[in-house]
């Protein structure tokens, strides 16, 4: 039996899926991918650092700001460019920020309708017309901190090497904790939405990698850690890491041993780092009644709900800190542009984002590679979904069909990222 799906709606990108059945042993299960190339580290070579923040971040709408304090970080790193602890907080803000909105619109608006059986999205804003608001809000906050302290919402424009070119006035900073502390009441009446969903019964061994910082729940900076034993500074990722281009393939997959498939994002982080989440979202875990390990891939988008919970009461608590910051220390100051080579690693809404680069003493980049998150859970994605497919390959085509959908925008994939 062959199983083909065109087009895989509601993830951001443009990708089918076809997999080979024999005998109900699956023989293959592929994710097509069904974008082009995009050549962004190619473009980078030989152009200022300066360009890097500005291009990098382009590679997807959904997160720029990711893209953009990776890079910056890891030519900071190449040039030895040193940032106060203001703009470290800022920055650390712009994440929690980040990861807010882009799980509100994926959690609920994109993966949300597979758990209830619902296959128009009009129809879920109609049966659940107060939640639907309410997401719309916590999403709001997120995206009004990138304004204010970004400049814009996509594609910010005050971030750069060595800090901001500009910094919020205290007035704006008061508006967003007001408007943080408005949000929390959105947060808790969808948080109670997906404690009911009926989640299928799945589960596979998987290692699980994201970034660990002692004392906290870390998405800025770390060391690279999995559930398997491994700790490796960033530096090292690369020697831990393998990529692999297959032919006719544009994604670089990714193993951690030249192999062996692995699994980042909310549910990794929240697996490795639990333990450090503020008390209301390990309450949260509670209720759902989940354990860990957990290994089952659809609690992604309930870990994703997880990480908002903590990420908006992260964000007021580094709001409220700022008030009593001298912010202008976060404004740019002078520095020298050296030759060298740095890497950096931030956890994206979807996963560790990591980047390298390696810049002349003029400040022009001679190499730069990047690596998505949805390049690394690829392979581990099609092993899932290998696992997966015998539970529903005797269903009608449809209801199937909806299933494997509901399956891979589980994950949260980003294809623009992964075809950078």
């Amino acid at each position: 039996m062959n199983i083909k799906i065109n087009h895989i709606n509601k993830m951001e990108g443009h990708a089918g899926f076809m997999a080979s059945v024999l005998k109900g042993d699956v023989k293959s299960a592929k994710l097509e991918v069904k974008e082009g190339i995009r050549l962004i580290e190619g473009i980078l070579v030989g152009r200022h650092y300066k360009d890097v923040p500005v291009v990098a971040q382009r590679i997807c709408g959904i997160c720029p700001v990711v893209h953009n304090l990776t890079s910056i970080k890891a030519i900071e790193n190449a040039m030895g460019v040193s940032v106060s602890n203001e703009t470290k907080e800022v920055r650390r803000l712009l994440e929690w920020a980040q990861i807010i909105h882009s799980h509100a619109l994926h959690l609920y608006f994109l993966s949300l309708a597979d758990f209830l059986n619902i296959e128009n999205d009009l129809k879920l804003i109609e049966k659940y017309p107060k939640e639907t608001k309410e997401a719309i809000k916590i999403r709001e906050f997120g995206m009004e901190i990138v304004k204010i302290f970004g400049g814009r919402v996509v594609h910010p424009l005050t971030n750069e090497v060595g800090g901001f070119k500009k910094v919020p006035t205290q007035e704006e900073i008061q508006a967003l904790i007001k408007k943080g502390e408005e949000t929390m009441s959105s947060v808790d009446a969808v948080a109670n939405l997906f404690l009911g969903l009926k989640i299928p019964d799945f589960e596979r061994d998987t290692e699980y990698v994201c970034l660990d910082k002692k004392g906290i729940y870390s998405l800025y900076d770390g060391d690279v850690i999995s559930n398997k034993g491994l700790k490796i500074p960033v530096s090292k990722f690369e020697e831990s890491f393998s990529e692999l281009q297959r032919q006719q393939e544009v994604i670089k997959r990714v193993s951690s041993d030249g192999k062996t498939s692995y699994m980042v994002g909310a549910i990794a982080r929240v697996n490795n780092n639990h333990m450090k989440l503020h008390h209301k979202a390990e309450e949260y875990i509670e209720k759902l009644g989940y354990k860990f390990p957990d290994y089952n891939p659809f609690h992604n988008v309930s870990y994703q709900m997880v990480e908002i919970i903590h990420a908006v009461i992260e964000s007021l608590k580094i709001l409220r800190s700022l008030g009593h910051m001298n912010l202008e220390n976060a404004v740019t100051k002078e520095y020298e542009v050296k030759e060298g080579f740095g890497s950096a690693a931030v956890e994206a809404p979807r996963g560790t984002l990591y980047y390298h680069v390696d810049i002349d003493a003029k400040g022009y980049v001679k190499n730069v590679n990047i690596i998505t998150p949805t390049a690394q859970v690829l392979s581990h994605l099609e092993d899932d979904i290998a696992a997966y497919l015998p539970g529903v390959i005797d269903l009608p085509e449809e209801e199937r069909t909806r299933k494997l959908r509901g399956f891979i925008r589980a994950y949260d994939p980003c294809i623009s990222c992964a075809v950078h």
